[in-house]
């Protein structure tokens, strides 16, 4: 249970102000069906973040465990970094037409905007961080995904407005420096 809060509130913190939750909005704002984009989101993170567990879990097998405490530790501690940096969405990231239907549209969109994102290395560092919890690590983060995605979805501006990104940005940031010391100290 500790993996599933973990990663749930480290993805969810991480996802604020993130492309993907840009992307999110621009999905909402262009096609208007929130119910087939908030599932074209949770499918796309559920696969992409499966993929993320199961590399963070070969992972762990691969590297001996002082290795893999000093690698995690400090992938944290670069996360805590990339964090502070603000993302924005690119002209290729945005969806330029709806030929596979909104919930298509959406999941190719997330997927491929979610390669090499935070949150899917945060999954891979916390499945290595979880061993042997696989499951609770990839349904942790894709609740957290969908924390921080479904209600810009459906409130669009009005919810992005309101929360501060840079305090989010700074919590998470906050966070993933205890996590890298933490994993460091070897606590």
């Amino acid at each position: 249970m500790e993996a599933f809060l973990v990663a749930t509130g480290i993805v969810a913190l991480a996802e604020m102000g993130d492309k993907t939750q840009l992307l999110a909005l621009i999905l909402a704002a262009r096609f208007r069906k929130p119910w087939p984009i908030v599932l074209g989101i949770f499918v796309s993170t559920l696969v992409n973040h499966a993929l993320a567990g199961a590399v963070g879990s070969w992972v762990t097998h691969v590297l001996g465990p002082v290795a893999l405490r000093w690698i995690l530790g400090g992938s944290f501690i670069v996360m805590a970094v990339w964090m502070l940096i603000p993302d924005k969405l690119d002209e290729e990231d945005t969806p330029k037409s709806s030929q596979f239907g909104v919930f298509g549209t959406t999941v190719i969109a997330f997927f491929l905007a979610e390669m090499g994102d935070k949150t899917q290395i945060a999954t891979v560092m916390l499945a290595a961080r979880f061993v042997g919890d696989y499951v609770w690590v990839v349904a942790g983060t894709t609740f957290g995904m969908m924390l921080a995605n479904a209600p810009v979805v459906w409130l669009g501006d009005k919810l992005v407005k309101r929360v501060p990104i840079k305090l989010v940005h700074g919590i998470s940031a906050a966070i993933f420096l205890v996590l890298g010391v933490i994993m460091i100290v070897g606590l």
